[in-house]
């Protein structure tokens, strides 16, 4: 008898869902087709038909409206793929469902500061549109920050690992064609080829370190870096780190050598 009369015609499970955060601040989409021109200079897979939640936080009060279908039309332009939108007052929200768009519910807000302490480096407010790796659902609580998730096996192409709250750690190979995302730092023990993430939720301090540089694409903290031409000889062989500096990505040795 045939194994598929006994299947369910349809099952339902928890999966997590990895999108990229598109943060608007302004609803002016000259400017927006301008900046993601600038972003992806010319790669026409620069995104690969990612899915997109819409951030409107950062929009100014009393600015002009957002044109819900051009705004989709061109981030299809640039394979950006809207699903959602996230931070959108309740004026909004029936011109949203118009245009088949989910609403995200925002956040908690973040605890009030202790004096003196340190604070994140925050998001350029100048940049039309800042991208970003992100969940497509809501976050839950913020990790202690002593999680690690650790991959065992190699990333094979098409494949996408997130490490949700925490750092991630890559002992095989990252192969051409994956992608790694963490909202922390990420570290490969190994080749690091394809696409790497961190940072994901916003954290500017995060890093990639790896044995092996090789990758086609890194970020940290929504700014991007890519390496059409190759990643750079003098790095490739050694242990490397990429970290944000200011508005940039910095690309450095890990000399081990230099500690205490």
């Amino acid at each position: 008898m045939s194994k598929s009369l006994f299947q369910k015609p349809i099952e339902i499970k928890i999966s997590t869902v990895v999108a990229v955060s598109a943060i608007l601040a302004t609803a002016d989409r000259i400017a927006l087709d301008a900046a993601l021109a600038e972003m992806t200079g010319g790669t026409a897979d620069f995104f690969e038909d990612d899915l997109t939640v819409i951030d409107v936080a950062a929009l100014p009060a009393g600015g002009d409206p957002v044109d819900w279908g051009g705004l989709i039309a061109l981030l299809k332009k640039y394979r950006l793929n809207p699903v959602a939108v996230r931070n959108a007052p309740p004026e909004m929200a029936a011109a949203i469902a118009a245009h088949g768009l989910s609403l995200e519910t925002a956040s908690a807000k973040p605890k009030e500061e202790a004096p003196g302490a340190a604070r994140p480096a925050p998001t350029p407010a100048a940049t039309p549109v800042a991208v970003a790796a992100a969940q497509a659902q809501p976050p839950a609580a913020a990790s202690n920050g002593t999680d690690v998730m650790i991959i065992d096996t190699p990333v094979r192409a098409g494949q996408r690992i997130y490490a949700r709250g925490c750092d991630l750690v890559v002992t095989a190979v990252v192969n051409n064609g994956a992608e790694i995302i963490a909202d922390g730092s990420i570290h490969v023990y190994n080749t690091l080829n394809g696409r790497a993430l961190a940072g994901a939720s916003g954290n500017a301090q995060a890093r990639i370190f790896a044995l092996n540089m090789a990758p086609e694409l890194v970020s940290i903290a929504g700014v991007y870096s890519t390496f059409e031409d190759g990643f750079p000889a003098e790095y490739a062989r050694a242990p490397t780190q990429i970290r944000l500096v200011g508005d940039r990505i910095d690309i450095s040795s890990v000399n081990t050598a230099n500690r205490a």
